[in-house]
């Protein structure tokens, strides 16, 4: 009943939060100017995934008091997501510089790492494949390139609060129905999905309120790191986060490959992921997020719920659950110039 309970608070809190923080950003003048590259028109007060961040931090450490989470997840999360949410939010007040962004993102991605231990090797079909020492490096890149995916998919209304809720509770949901774990196990997951779920009340389109960078990237700090605290204690295997994640890990890879083929600069504001040529195409931000949300809940959730069940057969059933994304994606523009 405590465990149940912890996420509802969740929600409330992060909703009044929000409520609060675009009030404040109004105050304090803490605008989103549209520019050339923007998916909005308006100023529009950003900095809201705050919310998320407090919320999630408090309940990650209300869950270890009470000992239903344990230390080192407890700590990947609250010194290494703070770090990620305090270099967002520098980034969100003026533009802090590539160097010292990539310097903390690497940072927290080493601390993750290190607090979270080695975990169990990778089962493909009937092999095992241990990767050994390029284990920890693997985690670390991929820590990474999460947590910036999530940053570049912030483009339009509700799309980046939607996504993560979705991982998250479609996780936990998988943890408890699929798996048959408990509740306590997938408490952390339900935590941070209320949360997300609570902001979404006022950054659904037309949003209110933007999360910001302060917020994109700690969510995708905090999903790789559930993932992987997950892939080494429950049933929920990589192979599954993957397909959980596919939306965005598709249209962002898709993207940063094909501008890098073109010789871009990566780190320069651009909208020329799927998602973004698809809101200017169908005119509405609240489309194109309904169409991830049930690309998320009708087609991956199952898929991902297969591949729990079946883990011998997990990764080709990730490749066929991820082909149509990378094929609607390529068909949408993800990635073509402008």
């Amino acid at each position: 009943m405590i465990v149940a309970s912890i996420p509802i608070a969740a929600f409330l809190a992060s909703c009044a939060l929000t409520a609060w923080l675009l009030h404040s950003s109004r105050v304090f003048r803490l605008l989103d100017q549209p520019n050339p590259r923007s998916s909005h028109n308006t100023p529009t007060p950003r900095g809201g995934g705050l919310s998320i961040v407090a919320v999630t931090t408090c309940g990650a450490l209300l869950l270890y008091a009470t000992g239903r989470i344990g230390a080192p997840v407890t700590a990947a999360l609250a010194f290494g997501g703070l770090s990620i949410a305090a270099v967002g939010f520098w980034d969100d007040l003026r533009s802090a510089p590539i160097a010292i962004r990539i310097t903390v993102h690497l940072g927290a991605a080493v601390w993750a790492v290190y607090c979270l231990g080695s975990g169990p090797t990778i089962r493909v079909g009937d092999a095992i494949v241990d990767l050994g020492a390029f284990d920890p490096l693997l985690k670390v890149l991929a820590i990474v390139w999460i947590l910036n995916l999530f940053n570049f998919m912030d483009g339009i209304d509700g799309i980046a609060g939607s996504e993560a809720a979705c991982v998250l509770l479609s996780a936990a949901g998988l943890g408890v129905f699929v798996a048959h774990g408990s509740l306590t196990e997938v408490a952390l997951p339900l935590v941070a999905g209320a949360a997300c779920l609570g902001f979404l009340t006022w950054n659904w389109p037309p949003a209110a309120i933007f999360m910001g960078d302060v917020g994109s990237g700690y969510l995708g700090y905090v999903i790789a790191v559930i993932a992987i605290h997950a892939s080494q204690t429950s049933a929920i295997n990589f192979f599954a986060w993957l397909i959980l994640g596919g939306v965005f890990f598709i249209d962002a890879t898709l993207t940063l490959c094909r501008r890098l083929l073109r010789r871009e600069r990566v780190f320069q504001a651009h909208r020329t992921h799927a998602y973004q040529w698809l809101a200017r195409r169908w005119g509405s931000h609240s489309r194109v997020t309904i169409a991830v949300i049930v690309i998320n809940l009708v087609w991956l959730l199952p898929c991902a719920a297969l591949a729990v069940e079946y883990p011998g057969s997990a990764w080709w059933i990730c490749i066929l659950s991820l082909a149509p994304l990378a094929l609607g994606a390529a068909l949408s523009g993800s990635g073509r110039p402008e």
